[in-house]
């Protein structure tokens, strides 16, 4: 563990909370549906909401995380606004002590469960990526599902050196929606580029091979650089606009750039998380600090704006 992370984690929690606020939607469902219908009817943003919460071993909290996915999925219903986001590691992948991997088929299971209920709203669920012992089985559990659903999509994360492989390991004959990002968590330098530019220029990189391949891509970055490379790429190229859209993290403050996408007929979507227990909204904001201390200045920032009536 790095100086970084250690004071992060020395971080009381009620200071967390505070640099929270921004990021995730409250506490229950009604949180994240509310503030996804907001975004929309104020912004014409779109959400992808997600339950946080991860590496849970109990099965009876597992079983309650399945119901919540459920339920969010019955309030949402059908609208034209918001997908849906989740983790193996909350539905019943887990590692033991030794870093063997467990509940595999137990989690494959939930989460069709998960999508079977979405597909009957039509509403797209997107397998979220964690670090990279759970790369394999998530992208074998999302091949399997695909096969069989058209409502799934997964993660692709451009800091692995993997990752172009994997691109071409991706059904041929289905198209796969496929969100690229940098990738939140720190790998080691035998599996993953360290520097970050290395990583933006992969992320790039694989953006057109999906689009060359048959596939969406979801381009999720907050890099107002380039985004608009990505987009002279996709201008220049005449890419129709249904063939991809732009994602970033919500409280990240790139409104203009948002307004931008939108404008331009885009699909501008935004990561909507909401928490049951607050100990995950803890953990996730957490590790969003470590992988950018930027957001705590952001919080200052907009913490003292309102303060000031700026």
């Amino acid at each position: 563990m790095g100086a970084k992370e250690f004071v992060i984690n020395l971080t009381p929690s009620p200071l967390v909370k505070v640099f929270a606020k921004p990021y995730v939607a409250g506490q229950g469902i009604e949180s994240g549906i509310n503030t996804a219908k907001k975004l929309w009817e104020e912004k014409k943003l779109h959400s992808t909401i997600d339950l946080l919460g991860e590496e849970i071993k109990e099965k009876e909290e597992i079983e309650k995380n399945v119901q919540i996915y459920l339920d969010l999925l019955d309030k949402l219903g059908k609208q034209e606004f918001a997908s849906v986001s989740l983790k193996p590691t909350q539905l019943g992948v887990y590692r033991d002590s030794r870093g063997t991997i467990h509940g595999t088929d137990f989690c494959y299971e939930n989460i069709k469960n998960i999508i079977e209920k979405a597909k009957s709203y039509n509403i797209h669920i997107t397998i979220d990526m964690e670090d990279h012992p759970f790369t394999d089985l998530t992208l074998d559990m999302f091949k399997s599902l695909r096969n069989e659903f058209e409502n799934v999509g997964t993660v692709l994360q451009a800091r692995l050196f993997r990752t172009k492989q994997d691109i071409l390991n991706l059904p041929t004959n289905k198209m796969c929606k496929i969100r690229t990002c940098i990738g939140i968590y720190k790998e080691p330098p035998e599996v993953a580029l360290q520097n970050k530019n290395d990583m933006k220029d992969k992320l790039y990189e694989y953006m057109i091979l999906l689009l060359e391949r048959g596939h969406y891509p979801e381009i999720a970055t907050h890099d107002e650089k380039l985004i608009e490379r990505c987009i002279e790429y996709l201008d220049k190229h005449n890419i129709p606009k249904e063939r991809y859209e732009f994602q970033m993290l919500m409280g990240v403050p790139r409104e203009k750039t948002q307004k931008k996408i939108i404008e331009r007929g885009n699909i501008m979507r935004l990561y909507v998380p909401f928490a049951e227990k607050w100990k995950y909204a803890v953990a996730y904001c957490k590790r969003r600090l470590a992988a950018n201390p930027m957001m705590g200045a952001y919080v200052i920032k907009n913490l003292f704006g309102k303060t000031t009536g700026r």
